[in-house]
């Protein structure tokens, strides 16, 4: 009953988020898996880390379709997330974390930094409005 309660909430948040906010729950999620992909990998449960790994890179993929390409930093993002997509593969052929921990600090970059970004982007049109 409870997880059905937890689904329905997130469901509800998905539906209501702004594209900003849904930005910002995708990076949750990715840094989400990532870092227990990472655990995984340390606890040499290499299912788990496959797992976790692919749903980070299905992630990483999400943010590859839905870039704005008109963008001005739409071909360094794609360039980026590539990097990143590279190194998760690297990280489950090779069962190790380092790549995986290097990608994991840049997600962790890219989602403070979008999250400045919205919220000039709200205080902008505070002003404006």
């Amino acid at each position: 009953m409870q997880q059905l309660q937890r689904n329905k909430y997130l469901e509800n948040s998905v539906q209501t988020a702004t594209p900003a906010q849904l930005l910002i729950m995708l990076y949750d999620g990715a840094i989400r898996f990532c870092k227990q992909a990472i655990a995984a990998i340390k606890q040499n449960n290499y299912e788990e880390a496959h797992i976790n790994l692919t749903k980070t890179q299905d992630i990483i993929s999400e943010f590859v379709i839905t870039l704005d390409r008109n963008s001005s930093i739409a071909e360094s993002l794609l360039r980026l997330y590539e990097y990143f997509n590279f190194r998760l593969i690297e990280a489950n052929i090779q069962k190790k974390a380092e790549s995986a921990e290097e990608v994991l600090g840049y997600l962790i970059e890219l989602k403070e930094t979008w999250m400045q970004a919205v919220k000039a982007g709200q205080s902008g049109n505070a002003k404006l409005g």
